[in-house]
């Protein structure tokens, strides 16, 4: 079940990448709600929000690093709650997503627009909702565990 979720994140992210590249040049936008949210192509060669542009390197042996660390620790994962095993699996999805573009050209493919926040991409949602998942085990799920 998780190996599926990592493949469906992971393939859904490079699929609409490729869609995204291979039907619009950089910089193009298509207003979806026009204001609010578009579809706009963006070479990100940051991190989040820009940060730290041009350290490809830095990004890829980052990626490399939570790649060894999840295989190392995956045994132990799969015995933690659903909401933190799995919430490890679509932070790491979103990661090789998002690591594929770096070693593929140094710049990652963002296009969700919604014009009040820094464009983003599947994989950063897989992430997000990934980091949120696990807090919510660490909060909540590990406390019933306890009681």
């Amino acid at each position: 079940m998780a190996g599926g979720l990592f493949f469906v994140l992971l393939a859904l992210d490079q699929l609409v990448k490729l869609l995204v590249m291979t039907t619009m040049t950089p910089g193009e936008s298509v207003p979806v709600i026009k204001g609010i949210f578009h579809i706009t192509y963006v070479l990100n060669p940051g991190a989040a929000f820009g940060m730290l542009p041009h350290q490809s390197w830095f990004f890829i042996l980052a990626g490399a690093a939570m790649i060894a660390a999840f295989c190392f620790y995956y045994p132990r994962l799969k015995q933690q709650c659903g909401f933190f095993h799995y919430g490890c699996v679509s932070l790491l999805a979103g990661a090789v997503g998002n690591l594929i573009d770096r070693i593929r050209s140094g710049l990652v493919v963002d296009f969700f627009d919604f014009r009040i926040w820094p464009v983003f991409n599947i994989a950063d949602i897989a992430i997000v909702l990934g980091v949120i998942s696990m807090m919510y085990a660490i909060l909540y799920k590990e406390k019933e565990m306890d009681e």
